[in-house]
């Protein structure tokens, strides 16, 4: 009974977090067009593979919305963790992993960050597209989906960014098939 109760505070704490802000533009079969709103991130750029380096940069993004900032303000954690690349630009081993800041939030009002790995950025509104998925989002299963994604928005002839945005919802210790993940590529301009 006890363990059954952490388990359903737990579950009810992860569905309270914030979600980056959007709406569904169009559905297709395997995905849709969404329409991301503004928004201000915090990033840390990494020279590693997909899973360390997210969990490099991870530690550096928690510990500023933990008060590790100019003002020791707490910030709401909100899904998802980002880890973005751009392929044409950069090497397999470069990594962008970003936490959104709250919906509203501006570059005024976001305090500095004590780490200087940790740069904040506001991001235009976007159109984009994104395919969910359930299951642990490793760097196979991460490639695979990406390929679906950008056949499938091929097929509708939608043009695409380089820019492939690997976005998890769920903390490492929630089982693997019961995590939700996405992939979201930016529409080419």
């Amino acid at each position: 009974m006890h363990h059954g109760l952490n388990f359903l505070i737990q579950d009810t704490l992860e569905t309270m977090t914030a979600r980056q802000e959007f709406r569904t533009l169009k559905t297709y079969n395997d995905f849709e067009i969404r329409e991301y709103m503004p928004c201000v991130i915090a990033e840390v750029k990494t020279k590693a593979n997909f899973s360390d380096g997210s969990s490099a940069a991870f530690g550096s993004l928690f510990n500023y919305i933990s008060k590790g900032n100019t003002a020791s303000q707490k910030i709401a954690m909100t899904a998802p963790v980002i880890a973005a690349q751009n392929v044409e630009t950069n090497k397999s081993d470069d990594w962008f992993v970003s936490f959104v800041m709250p919906a509203g939030s501006t570059m005024a009002d976001m305090p500095d960050p004590n780490d200087a790995r940790v740069v904040l950025r506001e991001l235009k509104a976007e159109k984009c597209v994104a395919l969910s998925f359930r299951g642990k989002a490793t760097a196979e299963v991460a490639n695979k989906k990406i390929e679906e994604l950008r056949s499938a928005a091929a097929k509708e002839n939608i043009a695409l960014s380089d820019e492939t945005r690997v976005c998890r919802f769920d903390p490492p210790f929630k089982p693997g098939f019961l995590q939700y993940n996405e992939i979201v590529i930016p529409l080419s301009e």
